[in-house]
């Protein structure tokens, strides 16, 4: 960044602003006619040319004018600092929706998910709240067929997991809730290290099933984030830089498999502080198939409670300033979600 002039800054920002705003390459002409900046084409040429030979700018084709590289994406994001913000009356009719319904986790991703799609007009990822230590809410063992039961684990703050798991014997339903009941009796609220102390069964089908517990509880403890879901996935496919079979084919499997996404949350997110908001431009030399994507992601949720992350994919010419503005603006209020709900939630399980 150092190694540009002030008039190059002026130029590579409104270049990057208005390729942004129009998916065409930017030309000379359009900058002189379009801002009062002072300057001859020839002389906007010429500084273009140098944006270009530093790798800020590209020629898509020879009579083309120019559109930012990566690089000219990151000086523009660095630079940025009027974020777009979302209208006060939208921030308080959002808000309004969240609170209506604050003690249904699943249904605050749902709703977070469909608001920033809208909001940033590309494909909003959200990941579920994931406590930052598992504790047992509650637990059901139901019969099934023969030998197998089906075992339903609530996790304190709402995540939810199952299996099936084969007995040595047939057990009846009857049985199989005496022993829920008494799981849950004893050790609510509790976490791994808790439950290994207070660990007094004599009867072995009583341990066998609190045996199970305690490894979907270390399974949950091993996880990064919760389960993610995508929303809005036909605004980033309806982009012109996807109209290509083969651009449009790489991303669609990205947003499909979702197991690319999963990694990339977790490497970009697992240190961050809640609230702050990282911006990852073409895959950032790490996932190839992201190379024509941006991810502008966010943790949220309480230290020593849960945590989650909210964000948007979509082209690497996206409007950073307003999807900035949006995710930071989610992830404030799902913050105060968890805080709120998912806090009382850890402390009234005991």
């Amino acid at each position: 960044m150092d190694e540009l002039t002030d008039r190059q800054k002026i130029l590579l920002t409104l270049i990057t602003h208005e390729h942004i705003n129009s998916a065409i390459p930017i030309g000379s002409k359009m900058l002189v006619e379009r801002y009062n900046i002072g300057l001859s084409s020839a002389t906007v040429r010429n500084e273009m040319s140098a944006l270009t030979d530093s790798g800020y700018l590209r020629q898509p084709h020879t009579s083309a004018g120019r559109v930012p590289t990566e690089k000219g994406y990151r000086f523009f994001v660095g630079r940025l600092v009027n974020e777009k913000e979302i209208p006060l009356s939208t921030r308080r009719t959002i808000t309004h929706q969240f609170f209506q319904m604050r003690n249904d986790v699943e249904q605050w991703v749902k709703l977070a998910g469909s608001i920033l799609a809208d909001q940033s007009k590309a494909a909003s990822l959200i990941t579920a709240p994931h406590p930052t230590l598992s504790r047992l809410k509650h637990v059901e063992f139901i019969a099934t067929r023969g030998r197998q039961v089906l075992i339903v684990l609530v996790l304190v703050g709402g995540e939810i997991r199952q299996s099936i798991l084969t007995l040595s014997e047939v057990v009846g339903q009857e049985r199989l809730s005496q022993i829920a009941n008494l799981i849950i009796e004893k050790f609510q609220g509790f976490d791994i290290e808790k439950i290994s102390q207070n660990i007094d069964f004599d009867n072995n089908l009583e341990k066998d099933l609190l045996d199970w517990v305690v490894a979907e509880l270390q399974r949950a403890d091993s996880l990064v984030s919760g389960e993610l879901f995508l929303d809005g996935i036909m605004n980033v496919m309806s982009e012109p830089e996807f109209s290509h079979t083969e651009e449009a084919r790489k991303t669609l499997k990205v947003l499909e498999e979702r197991s690319m996404l999963q990694d990339v949350i977790a490497r970009s997110i697992q240190n961050g502080d809640e609230g702050s908001v990282q911006v990852l431009i073409g895959g950032d030399g790490s996932w190839e198939d992201l190379k024509h994507c941006s991810l502008v992601l966010s943790k949220y949720g309480a230290p020593g409670v849960a945590f989650g992350t909210v964000g948007v994919i979509g082209p690497v010419r996206m409007p950073y300033g307003q999807t900035i503005s949006a995710v930071r603006f989610m992830s404030g209020i799902l913050s105060e979600l968890v805080s709120e709900t998912l806090y009382d939630d850890k402390f009234n399980s005991y």
